[in-house]
């Protein structure tokens, strides 16, 4: 059974990441927009007009396969950093993320993906700590990187900015 909570206890489950999250220092943007460097390139056989990638269902299958081991516990740092958009440049907020005990109980559950370019889609995932959701239908961004596709910098560094932290580092 899942249990949902209203947007206020979704705030303050992310809230309690903050110690993981926000230990790094920085500058940042905090409105979102962006100082975010970005590495993210198109794959070569991607069409500057297409909307979606060659094979939409394979990509599908492969941003909830990434989504949840991003979010597991026990997966290791550099397959994490993989993961993500710019994953080298973020590895010092990984670093606080994957280290802090209640990171290791976060769960992330995408339920929809809606392609926006053959290498951009927009995701709508659920957060769960300690197998409560804690955050129903949030919206997130998975890109293509270098033929992987991954857990953008923008939804990652949103999730940083939720803990209260508006300069949460090198990369956000």
């Amino acid at each position: 059974m899942t249990v949902r909570y209203g947007r206020g206890a979704a705030l303050a489950a992310v809230l309690a990441l903050g110690p993981g999250l926000t230990a790094c220092g920085g500058s940042g943007g905090s409105d979102g927009s962006s100082s975010t460097p970005t590495t993210h390139r198109p794959s070569a056989s991607a069409s500057a007009t297409a909307t979606a990638p060659a094979d939409p269902a394979a990509a599908e299958r492969q941003i909830k396969a990434n989504w949840k081991k991003f979010f597991d516990p026990n997966v290791p740092l550099d397959q994490k950093a993989a993961l993500l958009e710019n994953g080298s440049v973020m590895q010092k907020v990984l670093e606080r993320f994957n280290g802090d005990r209640r990171g290791g109980q976060v769960r992330a559950e995408v339920s929809k993906v809606a392609f926006t370019s053959a290498t951009t889609a927009d995701v709508t995932y659920s957060l769960a700590l300690k197998g409560a959701t804690m955050l129903p239908d949030a919206k997130g961004a998975s890109v293509e990187e270098d033929g992987v596709w991954k857990v953008s910098v923008r939804t990652f560094c949103a999730l940083v900015r939720l803990s209260g932290n508006h300069s949460p580092g090198p990369g956000c």
